[in-house]
């Protein structure tokens, strides 16, 4: 086992931790989304952080220690903003999710601990070639995306979209039936989508799978690699996708583009929301009417009651399991498939 570097998730898809490359150092106008960088970790942050590791499981760190990760940017409305772009001549850098996607910070939520912080001391290389994500990503032939659709959509970050996920596949599993999971925008973070497959989806896979370390990246450049996710996703002829649009689509993730690719395939939509105005202004701005609101704004009767006035839409609150037996009859009338 490689004791010399602590390889962050995004990561995953990549050989670097079983084949040799070098270190090398790069001007920044050849810097890029993707691109795998050795950073030395200057400053561990808080006591509480820790760094994802491929398998998904965390580890804590300690100064001085040697990290793996992949340029990248983040644009969280409840936390941090960051991106490599910044980076200035001192080289210095943040951990802008627990992933290792890397960038300067440009801003940051005061209820959040500080950010760990690392310098950069070069690109992973193999034969003078820096090595990028998107090199470790085998094409797939395109096919028609038809599998059936189930939505989790958020108003915004830390709603309660992959918890609702979480009970909709226990559900459709527990039935029978094949799952695939699926997160199509977002800032990388494996725990999503293994939370999917730990309630027994037969797959599950995300944006890092077809080279990106977020979903922040040009529009038109983004919708040819989800082109390649969604034919990830079709040939594994599930029954049921349950896919995710992480953070909220009014983002820069390029959530309308990840929309809009799925919408003739959507059965279903579970919208978690943090306030029962937040759902008026996302079904406004996307034209979306989800068949459940739950998360945040379901968590009282007084958000309930608020959602369901002002909208005009069903609300349940999912982590109780008494509206078990209403959420089996919205889907079971929404997919056609007995739950």
């Amino acid at each position: 086992m490689d004791l010399k570097y602590i390889y962050a998730s995004l990561t995953r898809i990549s050989d670097l931790r079983e084949k040799e490359f070098e270190v090398k150092q790069l001007p920044r106008k050849q810097w890029e989304t993707g691109d795998y960088v050795i950073c030395k970790i200057t400053d561990p942050g808080s006591n509480a952080l820790s760094l994802e590791l491929p398998s998904g499981r965390m580890r804590g760190v300690i100064g001085d220690e040697h990290l793996i990760g992949a340029l990248g940017e983040r644009f969280a409305t409840l936390e941090a903003t960051g991106t490599w772009r910044k980076v200035e001549d001192d080289l210095k850098m943040h951990v802008l999710t627990a992933a290792g996607l890397m960038g300067r910070l440009t801003s940051k939520s005061a209820f959040i601990p500080n950010m760990m912080q690392v310098v950069y001391l070069g690109h992973a290389s193999r034969k003078g070639k820096k090595l990028n994500m998107r090199d470790f990503v085998a094409p797939v032939d395109e096919i028609t995306f038809k599998t059936p659709v189930i939505l989790f959509v958020g108003t915004s970050m830390s709603a309660g979209k992959t918890t609702s996920a979480r009970i909709v596949t226990h559900l459709f599993k527990m039935a029978g039936h094949k799952v695939v999971g699926a997160k199509l925008t977002g800032a990388g973070r494996f725990k999503d989508i293994l939370a999917i497959k730990d309630v027994g989806a037969d797959t599950v896979m995300d944006f890092v799978d077809v080279g990106l370390p977020s979903s922040i990246y040009p529009k038109e450049k983004y919708q040819v690699l989800l082109k390649q996710l969604l034919s990830r996703i079709q040939q594994q002829n599930a029954d049921v996708a349950i896919i995710e649009i992480g953070a909220s689509p009014l983002e820069p993730y390029n959530g309308d583009s990840a929309i809009n690719a799925i919408r003739e395939q959507i059965k279903a939509i579970v919208l978690a929301a943090s306030d029962p105005y937040a759902v008026h202004g996302l079904m406004r701005a996307f034209d979306l009417t989800p068949d459940v609101v739950t998360g945040i704004a379901s968590n009282t009767l007084a958000g309930i009651e608020m959602v369901e006035k002002l909208c005009g839409v069903k609300a349940l609150n999912l982590i109780d399991a008494r509206t078990m037996g209403e959420l089996k009859q919205i889907l079971t009338q929404k997919t056609g498939f007995q739950l």
